[in-house]
């Protein structure tokens, strides 16, 4: 099968369009492309990039897995474990390591509710 070569036909618009508005077109078009998958990633996460960013942040596998638990558990994996380990421990003035480990333990979770509801998190006002 050979391909029919349009390459030219689909260039006529572009054709005449100098550098700058040819770089232009290309960053609107990336945008186009790359936006919709910002916002995803932006507004979906899943255990397993939660455990990912707690590792980065310091924490072992069983300690990530602990406080992911604890997260889901208390409705606030939208917010994300780091984020939520990071107020939890600015907000207690704990440095981060301690606030991960003791919200891990199941401890702080009134105050994790506190932060991001305005409640805690074991009440049904979400």
């Amino acid at each position: 099968m050979e391909r029919i070569d349009d390459f030219e036909h689909r260039r006529k618009h572009l054709k005449e369009l100098p550098e700058e508005d040819l770089e232009k077109r290309f960053w609107e078009l990336l945008e186009q492309v790359v936006d919709p998958l910002v916002d995803l990633a932006r507004t979906h996460t899943t255990p397993s990039v939660e455990r990912s960013v707690l590792l980065r942040m310091g924490f072992s596998s069983l300690e990530a897995d602990s406080i992911v638990k604890h997260v889901i558990d208390h409705h606030l994996i939208a917010k994300g474990a780091g984020h939520v380990v990071y107020r939890v421990a600015r907000e207690e003035n704990l440095d981060i390591r301690t606030a991960g480990l003791r919200l891990g333990a199941g401890e702080l979770w009134d105050k994790a509710g506190d932060i991001f509801f305005g409640t805690d998190t074991n009440s049904d006002q979400r």
